[in-house]
């Protein structure tokens, strides 16, 4: 009988290099030719992918705030006021909305992103705050209170 030694235990593929070749070409299962069944080339492209995902992760958060910021910025100008006249006057009545809460209200309900504006501009007016304007003629005549939609 042959009892192996310490240093063929050592040496012997086992299991452990089963599985770990098996999480890598899980992982490139989806890519084209050799990335995904040769495991040497595999494990360079799934490792740059990981990379790709996680500056994805953070690149999304960042649009999507840009992409809220730009909502109320445009629902502030068709009401006449700036984003950051808005933003102070909210603060200063103790309306404490994050931007996709703004956001949401700007698209999906008007009327009450509409309030909110009205509460901020009687506020700059009483603080007497820079950023008033007056609302465009077309803002008014194509805005989303004076479409008609027939259902």
């Amino acid at each position: 009988m042959v009892s192996p030694t310490l240093a063929l235990f050592v040496r012997s593929k086992g299991p452990d290099e089963f599985w770990r070749k098996r999480r890598i070409f899980k992982l490139a299962a989806h890519f084209r030719g050799r990335k995904r069944n040769c495991y040497s080339i595999a494990v360079r492209y799934v490792h740059r992918a990981l990379v790709y995902a996680t500056k994805g992760r953070k690149l999304k958060k960042m649009d999507m705030a840009e992409l809220w910021s730009r909502r109320v910025q445009a629902g502030c100008e068709q009401y006449g006021i700036t984003l950051d006249t808005f933003k102070d006057t909210l603060t200063r009545n103790n309306i404490l909305l994050n931007k996709k809460s703004l956001s949401d209200l700007a698209i999906w309900e008007p009327k009450s992103f509409e309030a909110l504006v009205k509460l901020s501009r009687e506020r700059a007016v009483v603080d007497s705050l820079p950023g008033l304007t007056e609302r465009s003629v077309m803002n008014q005549v194509y805005g989303l209170a004076n479409l008609k939609l027939d259902k």
